[in-house]
């Protein structure tokens, strides 16, 4: 167990996501030591098994992956406590700028897809989007030749335009500024079935005995009111992001009209996990039986709450 007196170590995804996580520690006493994670979730889950973070904010369809996949180590290392955005995630499908003979989503079929790590959204949104285009078929040949193992969205672009990989898929609006500069071609996107951010915490660290640390009680309040503030003062929003994080003031204007954050944070939606659960069943991600089941990737009491 982690000393309680000591701030929380927070995993994130340096994009513009982020901006309410900023701000609740910029204006209200967020006591954090705030670690970026560019190459994203999948990266992440293998720091809070490791013991280098006590928190992670990341994409929902990795974190449940994490879990419920039958070789998750352990106790899996950590629990989805808590929700952050509500809304699904638009994934972006992109290519080369110059690969003419990749034209279309359905031309992806038995390509080579960049991912940024094995377990990453980027690997697990593969399944699904080949899922939602028929390509797997009981005993059939795998939906892609390859799963090329990149690290950050910098090299999956350098990739794609490389030849190393044909295509990969990341949030729209990170990918945006790259097809306004013509460095990669949109070919089509892909949106999450599910709500698209949750907040996980380590087992070990911060949920002694199945009960949570004062320390993330004090974190849901802190990012509720960080949440709020965003909310409320979008244009210092739209140039914090514009400014510190790599988007155009456009793009982040655009990006506001279609995000909504959670109003509470503390508290998962049980169905919105089995929902995931099953869908990543569907898609071969997950095997029914196999790993953590839904109700035993949240805190009971606390993580099966649904968020007002």
């Amino acid at each position: 167990m982690a000393d309680s007196s000591q701030p929380l170590r927070i995993g994130f995804v340096p994009e513009h996501f982020s901006t309410p996580l900023y701000f609740a520690q910029k204006y209200f006493g967020l006591s954090a030591t705030l670690i970026p994670f560019p190459s994203g979730t999948g990266h992440m889950i293998t720091a809070i098994r490791s013991g280098e973070i006590d928190i992670g904010i990341g994409l929902t369809e990795a974190w449940v992956a994490g879990l419920g996949k039958e070789d998750t180590p352990g106790d899996g290392g950590y629990r989805i406590v808590g929700t952050y955005v509500e809304t699904p995630l638009c994934w972006a499908i992109s290519t080369g700028a110059k690969r003419p003979e990749i034209a279309s989503v359905s031309s992806l079929k038995g390509s080579k897809i960049g991912i940024s790590r094995l377990g990453s959204g980027s690997q697990v949104m593969g399944y699904v989007l080949a899922d939602q285009q028929g390509w797997l078929t009981p005993g059939g040949a795998p939906p892609y030749a390859d799963f090329v193992i990149l690290q950050n969205f910098a090299n999956l672009r350098d990739a794609v335009n490389g030849g190393a990989a044909d295509f990969f898929m990341w949030e729209h609006f990170t990918s945006k500024r790259y097809y306004d500069s013509g460095e990669i071609r949109r070919i089509g996107e892909i949106y999450t079935p599910w709500s698209s951010w949750k907040i996980v915490a380590s087992t070990e660290r911060l949920l002694p005995g199945g009960k949570p640390d004062a320390r993330v009680l004090d974190l849901f309040t802190k990012l509720d009111e960080g949440i709020k503030y965003f909310a409320e003062h979008q244009d210092e929003a739209v140039k914090y992001i514009s400014t510190a994080l790599d988007y155009s003031e456009a793009d982040a204007k655009e990006w506001l009209s279609t995000v909504r954050f959670a109003r509470k944070t503390e508290g998962v939606d049980l169905k919105v996990i089995q929902s995931c659960v099953d869908i990543l069943r569907k898609a071969g991600v997950l095997t029914e039986g196999k790993g953590l089941q839904p109700e035993t990737m949240l805190v009971k009491g606390l993580g099966a709450q649904f968020p007002e």
